[in-house]
């Protein structure tokens, strides 16, 4: 086990020196790694692009609810709850910066119905995961056709748990963000360390070597319809949640290295969500943070009243 931990993070280490050659200067040798850099750290301030970013929050239901009528119940319950702040991606009565884009992310058979339950309040569906072949003998799977002939405009890529329970590869993870985009819909690219990067100081590595590798061969024209999803893996379900400020170091580090990757415009356009145990009682605080454009909520959004309250956060005031 010791040997086998040692290789993976030899590997990791060598793949930081191929991210450097991808986007030189991605990760900052003054940075003393991922851990101490993201405490210690100032949080700074995007530039006034981030404006213009419209809020995007998302539920992501996974293996849950266990019927359809539970299904359309959340769905109806949370349509009912949600406010004149929300609305959807294109929207006409409202300038998209001014109001919250929301995404459900329900299991493959609740899809039609929980859009057909919800499109009326503005929200919209997506799909949790898919194959990037459109057809053949590939038993149990549903491909990018499949999932946007039912309505889904999202999809999640690289989910934590598609990395680690179902062994998701981020060669992978690249024909998905890739076919995604290919087929008209939007990926939701999950990035974020585990609990054993977070301790060895490497959470900036890590991310910068997963942007990389699942953004390899995405062109600055096709990143306007890309949304990163920072989710500290050690964050998630556990009611364990990474600082604000301290996300919001990560989510600024991100925007670098979009920057050495793409450029500053594509850096500061992406929105890029947080993820990891967030609750109404946290949400106010992650949002009220300069580089946090939304969030990817697990077990709260199963609640229609604690997921409303997450959509519906409380917005800081802008000073005239």
């Amino acid at each position: 086990m010791k040997l086998s931990f040692t290789l993976s993070l030899t590997s990791l280490l060598l793949a930081a020196g191929d991210v450097a050659a991808f986007a030189p200067g991605i990760i900052s040798s003054s940075s003393g790694g991922g851990r101490s850099s993201i405490s210690n750290g100032k949080s700074q301030q995007s530039s006034a692009l981030s404006a213009e970013r419209q809020p995007i929050m998302a539920g992501n239901w996974k293996l849950n609810p266990p019927t359809e009528a539970e299904a359309l119940a959340l769905a109806t319950d949370v349509a009912t709850r949600l406010g004149d702040e929300t609305c959807a991606i294109n929207g006409d009565e409202m300038d998209e910066a001014s109001c919250t884009e929301v995404v459900i992310f329900p299991p493959f058979p609740f899809i039609s119905k929980v859009r057909d339950a919800v499109q009326e309040a503005g929200l919209i569906v997506g799909a949790q995961n898919f194959y990037y072949q459109d057809s053949g003998a590939y038993t149990g799977s549903v491909s990018a056709p499949m999932i946007k002939s039912v309505g889904c405009e999202y999809v999640l890529c690289g989910h934590s748990e598609r990395r680690t329970v179902f062994t998701d590869t981020d060669q992978g993870i690249n024909l998905k963000v890739k076919k995604v985009l290919e087929s008209g819909m939007k990926p939701i690219l999950c990035i974020g360390e585990t609990q054993e990067e977070f301790d060895m100081d490497i959470t900036k590595e890590v991310c910068a070597m997963q942007l990389s590798k699942d953004l390899f061969g995405i062109t600055k024209e096709q990143m306007k319809d890309v949304v990163i999803a920072y989710e500290p893996v050690w964050a998630i379900g556990t009611g364990l949640v990474c600082g604000s400020k301290d996300a919001n170091n990560v989510h600024v580090f991100v925007r670098e290295c979009l920057t050495k990757m793409y450029d500053e415009e594509v850096a500061q356009a992406t929105r890029i969500q947080y993820g990891g145990s967030v609750k109404p009682d946290n949400v106010d605080e992650l949002m009220a943070m300069p580089d946090i454009d939304g969030c990817l909520v697990g077990g709260a959004s199963l609640d229609g009243e604690s997921f409303a309250r997450i959509v519906n956060y409380k917005r800081a005031s802008v000073a005239a």
